[in-house]
């Protein structure tokens, strides 16, 4: 059974700085019509970095959850951008630190129904300190925790955030694999 969707047209409600909103006419398989919501965005990429059995998170807040969270260091990809490029730059500006050996372990889709966001997440085996220069207005706390208590905080429901859970659970099962 063939079960791909056809786009009619893409209609663009919204192009924004970070997203893009559209009401697409597709027709389903069966031929009948239908709209599809689709949030374009230019993907991201997150890195997992663990050192002496404790990972490294970082805690801010989230404006649209409206609290603060737990994430491994990540953000928000540039346009054609190589997403080993968009990992290495986000571990430095959040933490100060320089991959010097990445490995990409995962790509994921963290929201099919609706959006084309792709995150890539990595594994930066080895790094050297330097000093952190977070975006401007961007604000957080980066800290080691150790491993055993990262996965207490999964459970707890402390660590919710996909790429996070899905990093470290990574590392917790393949151990350094």
């Amino acid at each position: 059974m063939d079960l791909k969707e056809k786009t009619v047209s893409k209609n663009y409600v919204y192009c924004g700085k970070i997203i893009n909103v559209r009401c697409d006419d597709a027709e389903l398989p069966s031929g009948k019509p239908c709209k599809r919501e689709v949030i374009e965005h230019s993907g991201g990429a997150a890195v997992l970095y663990v050192e002496s059995d404790a990972v490294l998170l970082v805690k801010q807040f989230r404006y649209p959850y409206g609290e603060e969270i737990y994430e491994i260091p990540a953000g928000k990809r540039n346009r054609g951008e190589d997403p080993a490029v968009t990992a290495a730059r986000e571990l430095a500006e959040e933490t100060g630190l320089t991959a010097t050996e990445l490995e990409h372990i995962y790509t994921v889709y963290p929201t099919p129904g609706y959006t084309d966001e792709k995150i890539y997440i990595y594994h930066a085996k080895a790094a050297v300190q330097g000093s952190a220069h977070p975006d401007d207005g961007e604000f957080l706390h980066a800290q080691f925790i150790p491993l055993a208590e990262a996965e207490r905080m999964i459970r707890d429901g402390r660590i919710r955030d996909g790429k996070t859970i899905i990093a470290v659970q990574h590392y917790l099962l393949y151990r350094r694999a």
